[in-house]
């Protein structure tokens, strides 16, 4: 039985309550009260669907895959290959090929940034063009980088809003310029940055791009092609997946001209002790046994996802921001961190007197989960001139109620500590 054609749901109406039901984390307490689970920039919960997917691979079709000639590898084998498959209908790519297993965005930035180093594309003196609203993911890779070859970061500025500004970034680019890697969605301010525009810009001076999509793949459709971007990433765990895989989309022509990532069994075509010859695309660079069940359970989520309209999840959560955000402007002394006109389903803010972290712990006490601290963004804090945000974010099994919830145990917050 192939797990991932057989856990195609049906077409679903989109019912907040029977959404829910398909979590279970959702129905559980925390210090006695219903959990609020409002961190889902950090990691998105996981359906029923995932999970049990998950434990009948262990049950019924664990075994490695490629080259074992005994069922339960050829199973296991289709499974895999058929979850990329899946990936690659997802991003919309050109060949299955193109989409590339990493335990998440961060390997996959460190994939590009290593292999562009190892094939001399970035050189002393070259240049990298980032934002500074970019997860530490995307800026220590190339300071690892710069520090090892003199590379040079090239930021483009954020306004007071936190939008981009993009008459500075046309300016930045001379014949130095080597690649522009740029997040989708910040994971802080949730700014949904116009990729499109900047990978027409980049593409002009024929400077390849890569996008950080962490952020954007639960909240918008991707389609690499339409966008025209020449690398992409996004972790599992983002996407109702699970943790430790995550994916890295780059054109068949770009990945073909980079070096492995690292050495082992199933990058290689021919071993001797004078010299190795490496596979084929996607296998170059997935060296080891890779995480099966984690690529399976990522495509069983995408299935999921597939069952409901796209435009009823992003309406829901469109809602839940535009509600949050009403809500908590009415709450004196706090102040939102991020106010793009385009944003996805993340608030950031700060109140007058009170530190984050307190703001977090009290809100434990009531079962509600948020992030407190810099958000792996420091720069952005630095922007701002602060130390860390207290952050609620929304997936499309959030309510209004849950809202209501934050809002009353924040103003109990303030009552407590001031």
């Amino acid at each position: 039985m192939n797990l991932i054609k057989s856990k195609i749901p049906r077409k679903r109406e989109f019912r907040i309550d029977e959404i829910r039901n398909d979590f279970p984390i959702l129905q559980r307490l925390v210090n006695g009260k219903p959990l609020v689970y409002l961190d889902n920039a950090a990691t998105t919960q996981k359906p029923d669907f995932v999970i049990e997917a998950i434990k009948h691979y262990y049950d019924f079709e664990n075994a490695n895959i490629h080259r074992g000639l005994h069922f339960l590898s050829e199973v296991a084998t289709e499974a895999y290959e058929t979850a990329r498959l899946k990936v690659k209908e997802f991003l919309n790519a050109l060949s299955a090929s193109e989409i590339i297993f990493v335990r998440g965005t961060t390997e996959a930035i460190n994939l590009i940034a290593s292999t562009m180093e190892k094939s001399k594309r970035l050189n002393p003196g070259d240049e990298v063009i980032i934002t500074n609203m970019e997860h530490h993911a995307n800026i220590v890779p190339w300071q690892l980088i710069c520090g090892e070859e003199g590379i040079k970061l090239r930021v483009i500025p954020i306004t007071d809003s936190g939008e981009l500004i993009l008459d500075d970034f046309e300016n930045m680019f001379n014949e130095k310029t080597k690649l522009v890697s740029v997040v989708q969605v910040s994971n802080t301010l949730g700014t949904i940055n116009p990729v499109e525009k900047i990978i027409s810009i980049a593409h002009k001076h024929n400077v390849p791009v890569l996008l950080d999509g962490a952020q954007a793949v639960s909240h918008q459709k991707i389609d690499v092609q339409k966008l025209d971007c020449d690398f992409y990433s996004f972790s599992g765990h983002k996407l109702y997946g699970p943790t430790g895989i995550g994916v890295l989309y780059g054109k068949t022509h770009l990945l073909d001209s980079l070096p492995p990532y690292q050495g082992g069994g199933d990058m290689i075509r021919t071993v001797t002790f004078e010299k190795t010859t490496f596979n084929d695309l996607p296998h170059k660079f997935e060296a080891g046994t890779p995480n099966i069940v984690g690529a399976i359970g990522l495509a069983i989520a995408i299935n999921y996802l597939n069952a409901f309209d796209l435009q009823d999840i992003i309406q829901h959560e469109n809602k839940l921001l535009e509600y949050a955000t009403k809500e908590l402007s009415k709450i004196d002394g706090l102040k939102i961190i991020g106010t793009a006109k385009d944003k996805a389903p993340v608030i950031s803010f700060v109140i007058d007197g009170i530190h984050p972290y307190d703001i977090g712990t009290l809100l434990n006490s009531d079962g509600i989960a948020i992030r407190t601290g810099h958000h792996c963004t420091q720069p952005i804090m630095d922007r701002f001139k602060i130390s860390a945000t207290a952050r609620a974010s929304f997936a499309f099994y959030n309510t209004q109620q849950e809202i209501d919830i934050l809002i009353n145990s924040l103003n109990k917050t303030i009552e407590i500590l001031k």
